[in-house]
């Protein structure tokens, strides 16, 4: 019986310990959102490491973090930015616990959006290092999405061809 106490004492603790590092993220995550829904610039950047990257919906929104700073910032400065309604979040953690990836459900402005990334601890703190965003498109609207964006694609698409090839 001592020895059932004790494995069950364990696995609480183990549980415990393992639900920490799930929240601190969620607190990152859900500050980072609050902070982009208020404008708040400092706040919002501070939780993006140094070399954090940010792809948004475009196919060209493919920033660093001084470009993606570069593009934020006349929308903060108007006093609003974007606001993201988390929906639900899916969180993983490795084993060391220094780095973490998620994907999340987000009601916008464009509707439901899917958000992704990585947090990696830097000086202890949990920081966003890459974060990708998507436009949740039906299955069957598919093709109607692909219509749509066919010409502006082919587009793209040659010039990035050309661009790799160096022609």
């Amino acid at each position: 019986m001592r020895k059932a106490k004790f494995l069950l004492l364990f696995w609480s603790i183990a549980c415990i310990a393992q639900e920490q590092p799930q929240q601190e993220i969620n607190a990152v995550l859900d500050t980072w959102h609050n902070a982009a829904a208020e404008a708040n610039f400092d706040t919002y950047f501070s939780l993006m490491s140094d070399d954090a990257v940010f792809i948004g919906t475009d196919a060209t929104e493919n920033w660093d973090l001084t470009e993606f700073k570069a593009y934020s910032k006349p929308h903060f400065d108007k006093g609003k930015a974007w606001n993201f309604t988390l929906v639900e979040r899916n969180v993983y953690v490795n084993t060391s616990e220094n780095f973490a990836w998620f994907d999340e459900l987000l009601n916008t402005q464009m509707k439901i959006c899917r958000g992704s990334g990585i947090l990696k601890k830097v000086d202890g703190k949990w920081k966003i290092g890459h974060y990708v965003l998507s436009i949740a498109v039906p299955n069957e609207h598919v093709s109607e999405l692909i219509e749509i964006k066919k010409e502006r694609d082919n587009i793209l698409l040659e010039n990035l061809n050309h661009k790799k090839t160096g022609n």
